[in-house]
């Protein structure tokens, strides 16, 4: 019997061609959506129907289709920042901090952040975000207000000690800065004058210290002098005293002589006469003569 309905075979036709379309889109899509790359800054959580089957690393993989999914998680460093946050010195006096946090997840922690908190927000909220402001409170209330400024790079030291001390998981804290602390407006203005009186203060005793090395100095140059005219007077007596000395000693030995040799005083005068007599004589003196018929001693 002939065919009844000449069209059927013409529709079976595109049918089959219609199938065959759809099903090698679907092998391009399976071919296409198997492979994925990771980048370096990331690792990959390989799920299979929503269970986490192995890490991925970076660089291209390949992954079952349709029964498995591939999430990104990154290991690079991350800073958050928590502004306004309230505390008191220990001599209760209120601030307003600003820190900064720096941290990263490690490449081996990854499957446990992912199992763990899901993404790297939940992370932060509940690992970080919990502690900062608790560990700054207490730490800024170990401090009084002025140490907290003089001594703001042991502060901020003390801060990320204990933040990263309170901070158990998989979360690495890399660095911790105190970026602002902001007293109240009289507060500061107290500082500004106490830092202006210690500065006079410091200024003044520089001044004072300035004085007493001058005065010094004047008073060891008056010194020296002193020493000096004190040296020279006890030179001049010296020479003094070695001059008369002298004069003394020649005077004793002239005296021993003189005693020793009574015509030594005959010869000095005859020695010393002119040979002329006196052409006036006083009434009832004597005529000075030389003996000259004494002899002369050798």
């Amino acid at each position: 019997m002939a065919n009844s309905n000449p069209s059927a075979p013409l529709t079976a036709l595109p049918l089959k061609m219609i199938g065959g379309g759809l099903i090698a889109v679907l092998l391009l899509v399976a071919v296409g959506g198997s492979f994925y790359t990771i980048d370096e800054k990331e690792r990959g959580i390989v799920l299979r129907n929503g269970k986490l089957v192995s890490v991925a690393e970076p660089g291209l993989g390949w992954k079952m289709p349709f029964i498995e999914t591939v999430k990104t998680l990154s290991v690079q460093n991350h800073t958050s920042r928590y502004e306004q946050l309230q505390a008191y010195s220990r001599d209760q006096q209120s601030a307003t901090l600003a820190v900064s946090v720096s941290w990263h997840v490690t490449p081996d922690e990854v499957a446990k952040v992912y199992t763990g908190y899901g993404d790297l927000d939940a992370l932060v909220d509940r690992l970080v975000s919990r502690q900062v402001p608790t560990q700054v409170e207490n730490v800024f209330g170990r401090y009084t207000a002025i140490q907290a400024v003089q001594n703001r790079g042991q502060f901020v030291a003390d801060v990320a000690t204990a933040i990263k001390t309170s901070i158990a998981g998989p979360v690495m804290i890399d660095s911790v800065q105190v970026e602002n602390i902001d007293f109240s407006e009289a507060y500061e203005r107290s500082i500004e004058e106490r830092m202006k009186a210690e500065v006079a203060i410091q200024t003044r005793q520089q001044n004072l210290a300035t004085e007493q090395v001058q005065a010094q100095i004047q008073v060891t140059q008056a010194q020296a002098e002193a020493d000096s005219k004190l040296a020279q007077a006890k030179a001049d007596a010296e020479a003094t005293r070695l001059r008369g000395q002298a004069e003394a000693d020649a005077i004793r030995a002239k005296a021993e002589a003189l005693a020793q040799n009574q015509n030594l005083i005959e010869l000095t005068k005859a020695e010393r006469w002119d040979g002329k007599l006196p052409e006036t004589m006083i009434p009832g003196t004597t005529l000075p003569f030389v003996d000259a018929t004494r002899p002369r001693q050798q």
